[in-house]
């Protein structure tokens, strides 16, 4: 069995939702599962990219549901 550590900060962890799938792919990590956040703007509908709870951190917002943190591993 594989030790994955993520590079993700304490505030968010995506192991925590139970839907959430982490691959690591070299130096790179990508994180899938469902947006469990309160967002107080209207999102896009489609796709919404804004930067990432911590330096060097992607999120995609799809269809207001599925969010993937893109990072690069430690």
């Amino acid at each position: 069995m594989a030790n994955m550590t993520s590079s993700l900060p304490a505030g968010f962890n995506p192991a925590s939702v139970a839907t959430s799938v982490q691959l690591r792919v070299g130096r790179r990590e990508m994180s899938l599962g469902r947006d469990f956040r309160t967002r107080y703007y209207s999102a896009h509908p489609l796709i919404e990219c804004s930067p990432g709870v911590a330096p060097g951190h992607l999120q995609i917002l799809l269809l207001r549901r599925w969010l993937i943190v893109l990072s690069k591993a430690r």
